[in-house]
């Protein structure tokens, strides 16, 4: 499961970035690593970007960026 998939209002638990190179140091520079608790907060009217709450702040990521990220439901 991927965090493009996780509905609104629920938290997942991140296990893996699939993205290479400079996007995943990006991720991870957000603060969004392994082990890390995330929730979905809202997602734009079209579906793109995602509002998620990372470590106590709120961060937008992009759909294609969240479908990088294997997550587990918490």
């Amino acid at each position: 499961m991927t965090l493009d998939d996780i509905e609104v209002g629920k938290t997942c638990t991140v296990e893996r970035l699939n993205d290479t190179g400079e996007i995943r140091r990006r991720i991870m520079d957000m603060g969004i690593t392994k082990g890390t608790q995330v929730s979905v907060v809202k997602v734009a009217p079209l579906g793109d970007p995602i509002d998620v709450t990372v470590r106590g702040y709120h961060l937008s990521l992009r759909r294609s960026d969240a479908a990088n990220i294997e997550v587990v439901p918490a």
